[in-house]
């Protein structure tokens, strides 16, 4: 497949494409989420990724922070929203090898694998709403 590549989409414009995704999600995940924070940034900062053990910025898409729902009690109430990081150049570089989707497909993609985690979804459990988007 040969692509002609314009301008590569801002920040601004990967959070749009996320915020779309979002929305197609079912109501019946929507409702659990809360006030989850969605956030693009170029890379992980080198904290985060010392944390994770990479060592390679673009090995790293997204990420969840927060606590998951399967960890959740009374006790946790009042604390800061979760957060969904997606990586805009990691990103970008994984649908240029990829080849064979959209940005927009891979962005939600990745936006439901880390919302995923939110729930203490297995892999399988996250494509299943990944075909539901």
């Amino acid at each position: 497949m040969t692509r002609s590549f314009g301008i590569a989409p801002t920040g601004a414009d990967m959070e749009e494409m996320a915020r779309a995704a979002f929305a197609r999600l079912p109501e019946a995940f929507t409702q659990h989420l809360g006030d989850v924070v969605i956030l693009v940034e170029d890379f992980a900062d080198e904290a985060t990724l010392r944390a994770m053990g990479i060592e390679e910025p673009y090995e790293l898409t997204g990420l969840y922070e927060g606590l998951p729902m399967t960890e959740r009690s009374i006790e946790h109430s009042g604390t800061l929203p979760d957060k969904v990081r997606l990586f805009r150049l990691p990103i970008l570089l994984e649908w240029m090898e990829r080849g064979d989707e959209t940005l927009e497909h891979l962005v939600a993609h990745v936006l439901i694998h880390e919302i995923g985690h939110h729930f203490g979804f297995s892999d399988e459990e996250m494509h299943a709403l990944e075909d539901m988007v």
